[in-house]
């Protein structure tokens, strides 16, 4: 293979090569072109511009082994579950039956709503649908209603985004697989965190909702008899028994996190069949959504993989690593930085992306600094939690403006979002002081 015009990179040294890498891929991403391309590309360049032709086989290799893995079968499986709920009525049917919970107090379609975000949550752990599901479920029964347009846009958004720190979370599982870390000790980490940020965000609802009544109004008297409270409550019934049987197969050792993805797609699928919704259509329907959304990860995922290894294999790694830790003395300055870059990263960069490039350099950090790869992957998590919803590029804020009022902006939507970033870095600084909460 001619490779004579690239320039020898190694003539840069890895210090000049590191700055032209970031360079060049930041340049590339300005052109639109999609993240996983830019980082095939540049490493490809770069390892054919330090190793020369002798490197591609290397590539392969690393993309082999990010492929290959047996727990990344339970992405495109948790994918599918999430994909099914969106095409049938449970999320609608578990919406009205939060109704009897939620009863009659003040901010109580917001409570409603925040509780079906979590059940959605530990249902698939896939973000973008949950928060269209609310935005087309709960915001217009909220502005009907009279609440404050900003406090119903924010708990759609925020609630929806719960399926990153709530198990059974994709970000936990592409954590876990790039960290080499066990993705049920994730889960069981992350279940009280995840829980803890919801409680934030009921208690700022409530807060809002007290203090000035005007903002979440309650609806007129609705009397509902025993029946029919009976007949709202039988739509808890399978949402909950298959959070029960994907939960508790994982966190009762009968199952692995991937044959607990495989039980909540039978589970879900058979829930379908139950309320006689299940259809040659939705299942064609789920299983295109599912190849349209696990095809952007695997792509990208394949695009980091070669770009980290070529990076490793050039010595890059242990140079970075070597800059992180010379930032301080103090190991939680360390890891505060490193929340800093992702904080950043997080605005503008997909979190798959983040995960698959960062990680690799991070996690080695985190464990020579003493910390537990298990708490910084929960840590990790809720920093993406912030990423979802920060301007300029929040996909949660975007997700939303898809099926909001043409008279809601995308400025509303990131103005609403204020109070909710503010909740979560709060959850993160708590995190961060108080390891403990996650049980390591």
């Amino acid at each position: 293979m001619d490779i004579s015009f690239l320039p020898d990179l190694q003539s840069l040294g890895i210090e000049g090569a590191t700055i032209l890498m970031f360079v060049m891929l930041l340049l590339l991403l300005l052109t639109g072109m999609p993240l996983a391309f830019v980082t095939l590309l540049v490493a490809l360049i770069f390892a054919l511009g330090w190793f020369g032709p002798r490197a591609l086989p290397m590539i392969t290799s690393r993309i082999f082994s990010f492929v290959n893995s047996f727990v990344f079968v339970s992405v495109p499986m948790f994918v599918l579950m999430a994909a099914i709920l969106d095409r049938s009525g449970i999320a609608r049917d578990l919406f009205d039956a939060m109704k009897v919970i939620a009863g009659r107090i003040r901010g109580g379609v917001a409570i409603q709503t925040l509780l079906v975000a979590v059940v959605l949550a530990a249902m698939s752990g896939i973000i973008g649908g949950e928060v269209v599901l609310l935005g087309l479920l709960a915001l217009p029964q909220m502005l009907r209603l009279g609440y404050d347009k900003n406090l119903a846009i924010g708990v759609c958004c925020a609630g929806g985004a719960l399926g990153t720190m709530v198990p059974p979370s994709i970000v936990l599982i592409i954590y876990g697989l790039t960290a080499n870390v066990s993705i049920g000790e994730l889960f069981t980490s992350a279940f009280v965190p995840g829980f803890m940020l919801a409680m934030f965000y009921a208690t700022y609802i409530l807060f809002r909702a007290y203090t000035n009544p005007a903002l979440a109004p309650i609806a007129d008297p609705e009397a509902l008899s025993t029946g029919e409270k009976l007949r709202l409550l039988k739509g808890l019934f399978l949402p909950v028994l298959v959070v029960i049987f994907v939960l508790g197969s994982i966190y009762g050792g009968i199952a692995s996190v991937t044959e607990a993805s495989a039980i909540g797609v039978v589970g879900v699928t058979l829930s379908t069949i139950i309320r006689g919704e299940f259809s040659a259509r939705l299942l064609l329907g789920a299983s295109f959504q599912t190849l349209r959304t696990v095809g952007m990860i695997v792509w990208i995922g394949i695009g980091a993989s070669a770009l980290v290894g070529v990076f490793n294999l050039m010595g890059g790694i242990k140079f970075v690593s070597a800059l992180i830790q010379g930032v301080s003395d103090e190991p939680i300055v360390v890891i505060l930085f490193m929340m800093a870059i992702l904080f950043v990263l997080g605005m503008f960069l997909d979190w798959v992306g983040i995960a698959l490039l960062c990680m690799p350099i991070f996690v080695p950090i985190v464990k020579n600094l003493g910390y537990d790869p298990v708490w910084f992957g929960v840590v990790f998590a809720m920093n993406m939690q912030v990423s979802f919803l920060s301007p300029p590029f929040g996909p949660a804020a975007f997700y939303l403006k898809s099926v909001v009022p043409d008279d809601i902006s995308l400025g509303d939507i990131f103005k609403s979002l204020i109070p909710f970033i503010g909740m979560q870095i709060l959850a993160l600084a708590i995190l961060i002081i108080f390891p403990g909460i996650t049980g390591r």
